[in-house]
C-alpha cells in the first residue's frame, strides 16, 4: 500500500484550472459583483512587491464578502456538473488500479478546499488539501490564503501529510504537470508527470520519470541521447 499524492489541474483534469473555470461559472451566475472586482484589483497593488509575477496565483480576493457556506454549495454542485465528467480516461483507469492495491489517493492541489473537497469525494479518494482561504464570522476575507499548496510550500505539505498518515516520502506515489510540482516530485519513491509542461518534461526524461502524454519529438531526442554510440555522432 502506498500513499498516492494526486495533483488536480493539468494532471487529473485536463484545460483550464478548475478554480478559473469556477470564477468564470460564479461571474456568469452574477454571483460576483462590484465588490469583488475592487477587492481583485486591489490585492494585485497591495501585494505585487511580496509575491511578484505569483500574485495572480494568492489572488483569492474575489471571494471577498461571500459567505462560506455558500460558496461551499455552488462549487459542490459546479464539481457534480462540470468537474467530475472531465476527469482524464488514463487518470480514471490509474486511480481504479491504485484503489485495487489498496492504496492511499490523496488530493494536494493549489485548487480552494472548496473545490477540492467535493471533487475528491466524487472520485472515492481518501483525503484532500487544497488551498485554504481566510475567512472571519462565515465569510471570505481579501488576504492570502492561510494554505497554499504551490511549489516548495506543495513538498511541505506532502511532508505533513506523510506524518500524519505514517508514510515515508521516499515511499510514496505523485502525479504532476508543471515544473512548478518538480520540487515535489524530485522526493518521491515514484513520480508521474502527466501531459507536462515542457520545463518538467524535459526533467522528466532526464530523471527517467514515467510520462503519461510526452511529445514525441521530446522521447526521440531522449532515445538518441541515451543510445548515441560513444564517440560522438560518427
Amino acid at each position: 500500500m502506498a500513499l498516492v499524492l494526486l495533483d488536480v489541474d493539468g494532471t487529473l483534469l485536463p484545460g483550464s484550472s478548475s478554480e478559473s473555470a469556477f470564477i468564470s461559472h460564479l461571474a456568469h451566475s452574477g454571483r460576483l459583483g462590484p465588490r469583488q472586482a475592487m477587492a481583485g484589483l486591489g490585492f494585485f497593488c497591495r501585494w505585487w512587491p511580496r509575491y511578484g509575477r505569483q500574485v495572480g496565483r494568492k489572488n483569492k480576493a474575489y471571494l471577498t464578502g461571500l459567505e462560506v457556506q455558500k460558496v461551499a454549495r455552488w462549487a459542490a454542485q459546479f464539481v457534480k456538473e462540470e468537474l467530475l465528467h472531465r476527469v482524464r480516461p488514463v487518470m480514471h483507469q490509474r486511480l481504479s488500479d491504485h484503489y485495487d492495491k489498496g492504496d492511499f489517493v490523496i488530493l494536494l492541489s493549489g485548487t480552494p478546499d472548496f473545490i477540492a473537497t467535493p471533487l475528491a469525494r466524487g472520485i472515492g479518494a481518501h483525503g484532500w488539501c487544497g488551498t485554504r482561504m481566510r475567512t472571519h464570522h462565515g465569510r471570505f476575507l481579501a488576504h492570502p490564503p492561510l494554505r497554499h499548496p504551490f511549489g516548495r510550500e506543495k513538498l511541505i505539505l506532502a511532508h505533513s501529510l506523510c506524518r500524519r498518515y505514517g508514510a515515508r516520502l521516499s515511499e510514496c506515489v505523485a502525479y504532476g504537470d508543471s515544473h512548478y510540482d518538480a520540487a515535489l516530485l524530485e522526493q518521491v519513491g515514484e513520480a508521474v508527470a502527466v501531459y507536462p509542461d515542457k520545463k518538467l518534461e524535459q526533467q522528466a526524461l532526464a530523471a527517467r520519470w514515467e510520462i503519461i502524454g510526452a511529445s514525441t519529438g521530446n522521447v526521440l531526442n531522449f532515445i538518441e541521447r541515451r543510445f548515441q554510440p560513444p564517440g560522438g555522432h560518427g
